[in-house]
């Protein structure tokens, strides 16, 4: 998957680097930029070797760097410059930092020509990773709808484990994204890394179900942005037109090709999303929940739906909230609360993404100050608790998903409406953009030899599909008429095992090939070989069973309870798909809004 994150090329297309004079290899074996792109041949030694070769390079670069750049203000990380440039590059002459791989391999010059092409690719800060990584979700709004699902205890513990969890998953994938990726062999996707820890099989299934993850995701914002839209317009405006307006609108903010300039939008995503969480913090604590949307709200799937039915009066029940699990007639309605969780913590399949365009992917774990993943983890597991409980505080089991739908003054309703409405559009066009790449390089690319999109006939191609993508998009999720059952079988099928099963698996398949390797074998950059003592199922053993053996064991724990987990939240909302079917809820293709209640 070439350039995944980028504009879709790739530096391994000078096919003649490496040759003599009479056309031949001057060197005994195939240079890395010679090699298909996805080379069945080469070795997870060799991928090893160039990483480590990579990181050295990317590490000299720091240092210089640093030796030569003033301190970091608190200015620059609220405002990433974007003025940033690649990693430094290696020059003819070796003047230049960076050149540990030039230099230590006596390169020729197309070589580091090559080798310096997909430097210049890398321009990512971790300023620019921390808010990308905090907008690459639907934000906290569906949390206040899991808290009222599961009740206080077990809402608070579900979330922190979930919290934990991503973390150690983001320390996973680094880790292997670290010892797999270099200039030599980039790694592009989640589907690389599993390409050359597995083969093909998990690289089409990781591409598949990223593709799905990536489509329904854009579906659901242009269904939640529809309803916010449609309640703006007090219900004056039909409800399918509010839901196309944004579809549309996907059409020109998904031209944007690069996420230098997604980190740009994605940071005031961020601080829009902190100013519609004020806005409707301060509605639901001094104004009453919006009960005319009390048909979508969580209390709805509690002991049918008494405890959200008003009186003969016209008297709603008063706002209630439990200790533990709510009483419901099935585990249902908690596990789909559950998956809203499971939302918050969705970024991780685009983390092998973010991190092949930073300068140095080691600053992805950054822990000090307001840096990287760790830092990216503990902000949404912070204000996103404290969001979530907020609202469960004040709404209780009038909660609606997401959560600025349930403010009943119009005033403040429509301020949330307007701020979440730009902030999901931001969310939604990254979503796009690598979805649109994971189906253009995967197929297009791969199956019928469309052009790069680097190429000017490929960004030609690439304007002509977004449109198409995003169609699709709208009438997918529009056809689905409840929107926590799509949101929930989106966590339960794709962000659960982006985040929670497959970083285990990977890391599982690393750290025995990694750990196999013994004192004299590897990969010999002079002949090309790779030397090992000995193979099969003892090699894969001694690889479990050496160093941190209790870390494989543990993962493949993790991985199976997430397996069981997906397996459940796949279940219920799948059967909260057929009871709103069933009852004839109504889909997009309409002019009721379902946030008018019931006709």
């Amino acid at each position: 998957m070439a350039n995944l994150a980028m504009d879709g090329g790739d530096p391994r297309l000078h096919v003649d680097e490496g040759k003599g004079a009479n056309g031949l290899s001057s060197i005994p074996y195939t240079l890395p930029q010679m090699r298909k792109l996805h080379d069945a041949s080469v070795t997870f030694e060799e991928y090893n070797y160039y990483a480590e070769k990579t990181r050295a390079d990317e590490d000299q670069a720091a240092d210089y760097e640093a030796a030569n750049k003033g301190s970091t203000s608190i200015l620059s990380v609220i405002f990433p410059s974007k003025s940033e440039k690649g990693v430094a590059q290696s020059t003819v002459n070796g003047e230049k930092r960076g050149s540990v791989i030039a230099s230590t391999m006596n390169l020729s010059d197309p070589k580091k020509q090559w080798t310096n092409a997909n430097r210049a690719f890398r321009t990512a800060t971790w300023g620019a990773i921390f808010y990308l990584i905090t907008t690459d979700i639907l934000g906290p709004f569906g949390l206040p709808y899991a808290f009222a699902s599961m009740g206080w205890g077990p809402g608070v513990a579900l979330f922190t484990v979930f919290a934990v969890l991503a973390g150690y998953s983001g320390y996973l994938l680094w880790m292997c994204f670290m010892g797999l990726d270099s200039y030599e062999f980039p790694v592009k996707s989640f589907g690389d890394i599993g390409f050359r820890l597995y083969g093909w099989p998990l690289r089409y299934l990781f591409n598949i179900l990223q593709g799905i993850q990536l489509l329904l995701n854009v579906g659901a914002i242009v269904i939640s942005n529809g309803e916010a839209l449609s309640q703006a317009s007090k219900f004056k405006l039909c409800y399918v037109i509010c839901c196309l307006v944004w579809a549309l609108a996907g059409f020109l903010f998904g031209q944007v090709r690069t996420l230098q300039k997604f980190g740009w939008l994605a940071n005031a995503a961020v601080w829009i999303n902190l100013i519609v969480i004020g806005i409707t913090m301060g509605a639901a604590a001094t104004t009453a929940p919006n009960y005319l949307a009390a048909d979508l709200a969580a209390g709805a799937g509690f002991n049918n739906g008494t405890s959200i039915t008003p009186s003969a009066a016209g008297v709603y029940p008063a706002v209630t909230h439990t200790a533990g699990l709510p009483d419901t007639s099935s585990f249902i309605g908690s596990l789909n609360g559950a998956m809203q969780a499971v939302f918050s913590y969705g970024g991780s399949m685009v983390f092998p993404e973010f991190m092949s365009e930073m300068k140095r992917p080691r600053d992805f774990l950054k822990v000090n100050a307001i840096l990287g993943m760790w830092c990216a983890q503990l902000f949404i597991y912070l204000i996103y608790m404290f969001y979530g409980l907020f609202m469960y505080g004040y709404q209780g089991q009038y909660v609606v998903n997401p959560s600025y739908l349930g403010i009943s003054k119009y005033s403040l309703q429509t301020a949330g409406n307007v701020f979440a409405m730009i902030s999901a559009l931001i969310a939604a066009s990254l979503y796009g953009n690598i979805g649109v790449k994971v189906l253009y390089n995967n197929v297009f690319v791969e199956i019928f030899r469309a052009p790069p999109l680097t190429t000017k006939t490929g960004k030609y191609i690439w304007v002509a599909i977004i449109p198409v993508y995003w169609s699709i998009a709208f009438i997918i999720a529009a056809a689905i008429p409840d929107f926590t059952g799509l949101t929930s079988l989106v966590a339960a099928v794709c962000i659960l095992q982006f985040t929670y099963t497959f970083p285990p698996l990977l890391a599982i398949g690393y750290m025995i090939r990694k750990n196999a390797i013994r004192g004299g074998e590897g990969f010999d950059p002079s002949t090309g070989r790779v030397n090992r003592s000995d193979s099969g199922f003892k090699r894969v053993m001694r690889g479990f069973m050496a160093d941190r053996w209790y870390m494989n064991a543990f993962n493949v724990l993790y991985m199976l309870g997430a397996l069981a987990l997906a397996g459940l939240g796949a279940y219920s909302a799948i059967e909260n798909l057929i009871s709103a079917f069933d009852e004839g809820a109504a889909n997009s293709f309409t002019c009721h809004s379902p946030l008018e209640g019931a006709l």
